[in-house]
């Protein structure tokens, strides 16, 4: 009978020495109603728009999330520039643009491939950078692959950065236009 007391007063020790603690970290606040929603999906809503939650591989916010998406103008801009030559992959959540072999002439034994990596969302020289590959075969098609570094790289990444920047300008001049019409109706 003392055995059993002696179990039974460990536990009942630990167990309020438990419930004290994780009173202590404020684990059962006080909240009202008004601050703090009582269906679930708006507390999900809020929590994330707190920056709440659960974090998987160790993720920051907006840490290599690129917005590359049909409004994006560097997205545009560069499938508009890159039109002439057939597309192996648009991965625009990796923010990736690669060209399939493209040659001028059929029976060319040279061929281009362009890759454009977007570096970030803003149109600025550095957030873009592009690579030309040139491949030469000769008549037994025995080729060879070197990565060009002419101004070709360069004209590219200029035109890109030309066009990104006039889609930019006529969708703000849209959004003004649209502004003032608007205020004109009302």
């Amino acid at each position: 009978m003392i055995k059993l007391n002696k179990k039974i007063n460990k536990f009942s020790i630990g167990f309020f020495l438990l419930l004290f603690s994780l009173n202590s970290c404020g684990l059962y606040k006080k909240t009202d109603v008004k601050t703090n929603p009582i269906n679930d999906a708006d507390k999900r809503a809020k929590n994330l728009a707190e920056g709440r939650g659960i974090t998987l591989l160790n993720t920051k916010k907006n840490s290599g999330v690129f917005d590359f998406a049909s409004s994006n103008e560097m997205w545009r801009a560069s499938i508009e520039i890159l039109d002439f030559t057939p597309l192996v992959s648009a991965d625009y959540g990796g923010g990736i643009l690669i060209s399939d072999w493209y040659s001028n002439q059929e029976s060319s034994l040279e061929s281009y491939k362009i890759t454009v990596v977007f570096l970030s969302n803003e149109i600025r020289a550095d957030g873009l950078n592009v690579k030309v590959h040139k491949k030469i075969c000769n008549a037994n098609y025995s080729c060879k692959i070197i990565e060009q570094k002419t101004k070709l790289n360069n004209e590219i990444k200029s035109a890109i950065l030309r066009r990104a920047s006039e889609i930019k300008e006529n969708k703000i001049k849209e959004i003004v236009d649209a502004d003032k019409s608007y205020k004109k109706a009302n």
